[in-house]
């Protein structure tokens, strides 16, 4: 990962890490994200996880003023502890957000290449589909659903992006200021497929860097059926919508009188 060049020391960075049930592996995240990256500050978005990792959360921010806990009453869903996160660092006027995985299958090493290519993009989103990209340890179901989403979200939606449910990425605050996130209502991995149609859809730069993505060691995953069938509908009522949108942008209209 050598060549890539750290953010503008005047560019504040906000890391939004949601988490539940992550207590075993939130320490080790935040500790080598501070090592790496530490120019950047974290939020840990909790929805009061049962195994006590927002008290984890609180007692690592008050070792260190970089990082910040918000709580929220109960599972909310992904999506909305993102734009709560989202929220919470427009209002503290932060330049730069990364999203990121709490249980180590994002590695921080790789957020120095991911805001470095902020130079050339406003969107920058670290992709297991792309050239020198990679997946440890999925078994090859995980890997088959993965691949098929993504190749339907770009036959459906008319994206290129090799990986739209990626979730280790960083927006400038321009490009998130452009995405209407109030109108946002995805929740599961289809959320990052979301964020990604309506960047490309406001021709914001969207650039793709690869990483190795590695499955967590602990804890339990929280991909479900429930998870994959919102991917699904909602992938197909916004390729059915735009194609409908295009057609009717392209029908002549009816002129009064011959």
């Amino acid at each position: 990962m050598t060549g890539a060049s750290p953010p503008d020391a005047d560019e504040s960075i906000l890391v939004v890490i949601p988490t539940y049930n992550e207590h075993a592996s939130l320490t080790e995240t935040v500790g080598k994200l501070r090592d790496i990256v530490p120019l950047a500050q974290i939020l840990v978005v909790d929805d009061s996880s049962p195994d006590g990792t927002g008290q984890l959360a609180d007692q690592l921010a008050a070792d260190d003023p970089a990082v910040h806990v918000l709580h929220r009453p109960g599972k909310q869903g992904l999506g909305a502890a993102y734009l709560a996160g989202f929220r919470w660092g427009m209002g503290r006027a932060f330049d730069v957000f990364v999203e990121m995985d709490a249980d180590g299958s994002h590695r921080a090493e790789h957020l120095p290449v991911i805001l470095a290519a902020l130079a050339d993009a406003d969107v920058v989103i670290g992709s297991r589909w792309v050239p020198g990209g990679a997946v440890e340890n999925w078994p090859q179901s995980r890997m088959m659903l993965s691949r098929g989403g993504n190749a339907y979200a770009r036959v459906m939606l008319g994206v290129s992006v090799r990986d739209a449910t990626a979730g280790y990425r960083a927006y400038r605050r321009s490009a998130l200021e452009q995405l209407d996130l109030p109108t946002v209502e995805s929740q599961g991995y289809c959320f990052q497929v979301d964020l990604t149609r309506r960047a490309v859809h406001a021709h914001l730069r969207v650039v793709e860097v690869p990483i190795t993505f590695v499955e967590r060691e602990v804890g339990e995953s929280k991909m479900s059926r429930a998870i994959v069938a919102e991917a699904l509908w909602r992938v197909t009522a916004w390729g059915v919508q735009d194609r409908w949108r295009n057609f009717r942008s392209r029908k002549p209209s009816r002129g009064k009188g011959a």
